[in-house]
């Protein structure tokens, strides 16, 4: 019976120990975000910077982070900086924030909503805003550095920082992995982002221990034809005709060919062709847009795409010479695959320190896709990718009774409750890292 007691004593201070390390971080982070956090995100809110020209966020993050203590190197791949601190040893972790805006002209309503215009890659001017809430990850990124680099005592290892370009629009990571990202810095054990999560409750966490984002390929299908009057249709072959009964039957590859546990989208989003009413063209142009949680999968709609718009051209009567060109764009986003392992013990370290009920199951409704697999992916490095929620619950009840939607990611009407969001990120961030780090004797 002593011997009982003995150890539930023991238990007992050790969950005690565990929830007052827990309550002090919280503190720390909470009191940083009232005293600097808040008005940085104000700041990176405020002026937002499309893909690969975040020439201004790049010096501020970078700035920020040197100041931490952290030795900071910029233009990493175009504008990204990479931070490392070593503090004896231990792994490697990396943890990483993108940092570009979106081409959209913000009505959110907020009192700091953004008002910046930029010329675009075309040389437009167009309205700028964070509407993907990227302004929450490098603030929150800021705050991680701040808290480690102050609490230096509570663990071990190297930690890299990275500030990452055009997630948007896709090219970031893969430039800094192109920049030899693995030759310049030290390779890390363990890799994590996050991002916040406008469909989930302000300051809650998840962790999938699947993929939460889908690969893309971005396909185009040239349709081939003979040109000729519109009066006259049996003078010639009409690419309209054949590639609309292409993108008909390229709905049947997720419907009647993919395993029905196994996900993939075909999405056609674009469809290009002739120049007049009465004129048959001799050319149509499809853009899709391919999404895949596997390779294996990806693999199959890709074959199955090609052998589709072939077999449709062949069927409507062309020539070999002139049947469909289809195209895979070099650039294809990987799935962003967790590490099963690595996320069953991240989602337990954030119960034991944040309790459960901070935690949200995921909700994987749609085919979404990042670009961190770049950085995991060749050559492998358990990783995981988690989300931070950002819409206060209130404003899920009022949608509920008929009051205003909650605007999605990329939308105009896109806005998030900054501190909840922040701090949380901070908050799992920093908890995943010193249990990964622990201080070594």
């Amino acid at each position: 019976m002593k011997n009982l007691t003995k150890r539930l004593l023991v238990i007992s201070l050790a969950l005690l120990s565990i929830q007052t390390q827990a309550n002090e971080i919280k503190s720390v982070i909470d009191k940083d975000y009232q005293q600097h956090l808040a008005s940085l995100w104000d700041h990176f809110h405020r002026n937002p910077e499309l893909s690969l020209m975040e020439f201004k966020t790049a010096k501020r993050l970078a700035a920020e982070i040197r100041a931490a203590g952290f030795e900071v190197t910029e233009n990493v791949g175009g504008t990204g900086i990479v931070a490392i601190m070593k503090n004896g040893e231990g792994p490697t972790v990396m943890m990483r924030a993108d940092m570009d805006g979106l081409p959209v002209i913000e009505q959110s309503g907020l009192a700091n909503a953004s008002k910046a215009v930029m010329k675009d890659w075309n040389g437009e001017e167009v309205g700028v805003m964070h509407a993907c809430g990227h302004d929450v990850h490098i603030t929150s990124l800021v705050g991680t550095a701040r808290y480690m680099a102050s609490s230096k005592d509570k663990w071990s290892g190297t930690l890299m920082l990275i500030g990452q370009p055009a997630e948007e629009r896709g090219p970031g990571a893969s430039a800094m992995m192109d920049d030899n990202l693995w030759q310049r810095f030290p390779k890390p054990d363990y890799a994590f982002a996050f991002h916040v999560n406008a469909a989930a409750e302000a300051g809650k966490v998840t962790v999938d221990e699947g993929s939460p984002y889908a690969g893309a390929d971005t396909v185009d299908i040239i349709v081939h034809g003979v040109g000729s009057h519109g009066a006259y249709p049996h003078q010639g072959k009409d690419p309209i005709m054949i590639a609309s009964q292409i993108v008909n039957n390229l709905q049947t590859i997720v419907s009647r060919e993919l395993a029905p546990r196994d996900a993939g989208v075909v999405t056609v989003g674009a469809f290009h062709s002739g120049t007049k009413h009465n004129i048959i063209s001799d050319k149509a142009h499809l853009q899709l847009t391919v999404r895949s949680l596997n390779p294996r999968v990806r693999e199959q709609l890709l074959a199955a795409i090609e052998r589709i718009a072939i077999g449709t051209a062949k069927t409507a009567g062309m020539s070999d010479d002139k049947l469909p060109e289809v195209t895979v764009s070099e650039f294809s986003f990987p799935p962003t695959q967790n590490d099963k392992t690595l996320a069953q013990r991240v989602k337990q370290t954030l119960v034991n320190k944040m309790g459960q009920e901070a935690l949200t199951p995921p909700n994987n409704s749609g085919m979404g896709a990042e670009d961190f697999g770049f950085f995991t992916t060749k050559p492998y490095i358990p990783s995981v990718y988690f989300s931070v929620g950002g819409t206060p619950k209130e404003d899920f009840e009022r949608a509920k009774k008929g009051g205003a939607a909650v605007a999605s990611h990329h939308s105009p009407l896109f806005k998030i409750s900054p501190e909840p969001a922040v701090k949380s990120g901070i908050e799992a961030t920093v908890h995943i890292l010193l249990d990964l780090m622990k201080k070594q004797p």
